[in-house]
């Protein structure tokens, strides 16, 4: 590889750092492991501030929450975060938590140590670990493909002790595949992805200078 390679790869790397910094913060399970990934061709949500926490509910009905990037059961959650936490953007936050996804799954898949570090704080990077290692020990690879993310909304919020959980449901499809040593496939497929549901909670302290959000949990449902 020529140096002005090595050095596009490092500018590119940085740029995409960074646009993670700026919507969820410097930092952010699932065996089952993105082509690129892409955005479906769906509409993206327009970011959504609840900025009064005084103000009515938000209608309940499914018509009139479609376009939000929050389920209604959430309302009561962010409502109390702004209160406390006025800088917080919904809408900014959605986008950091599906590239936060699309980057802790590839790292994971490929077994990308130092991006998960970064990404997740301390127990859910030692799961990762643990099964990036169980995974190279049995000589085995992941041949994965996140092919896109059909939906992703906020779910739950919660705020205990000065800090912050948000928990997120995605809903995605992704291809996966096993490879052996040897490169032969020993599970999964590679023409059916397969629909799944994840709920993945962010953490960060209320106030804080520090504007990262890590993985504190991620579950499969």
């Amino acid at each position: 590889m020529t140096a002005i390679s090595i050095v596009l790869l490092a500018m590119i790397a940085a740029f995409l750092g960074m646009r993670l910094y700026s919507v969820l913060g410097k930092r952010t399970g699932h065996e089952q492991e993105p082509v690129l990934p892409r955005r479906d061709d769906r509409a993206a949500p327009a970011p959504v501030r609840l900025d009064d926490p005084d103000a009515p509910p938000a209608p309940q009905g499914a018509a009139d929450t479609a376009g939000l990037v929050y389920e209604p059961a959430a309302e009561a959650g962010l409502r109390a975060l702004l209160a406390t936490d006025r800088s917080f953007d919904a809408g900014r936050f959605m986008e950091g938590a599906e590239a936060a996804y699309r980057m802790i799954l590839e790292a994971f898949w490929t077994g990308d140590r130092d991006t998960l570090r970064d990404l997740c704080d301390q127990d859910s990077y030692e799961g990762f670990v643990e099964a990036i290692a169980g995974r190279e020990a049995r000589g085995e690879r992941l041949d994965n493909r996140l092919v896109g993310i059909d939906s992703a909304k906020i779910t739950a919020v919660e705020l205990s002790g000065g800090e912050a959980r948000v928990t997120v449901h995605y809903r995605a499809d992704i291809s996966a595949i096993t490879r052996d040593a040897e490169g032969n496939m020993i599970a999964g497929s590679m023409i059916d992805a397969r629909e799944t549901n994840d709920h993945w909670t962010f953490r960060r302290a209320i106030g804080s200078n520090d504007p990262n959000w890590l993985l504190d949990e991620a579950e499969t449902a």
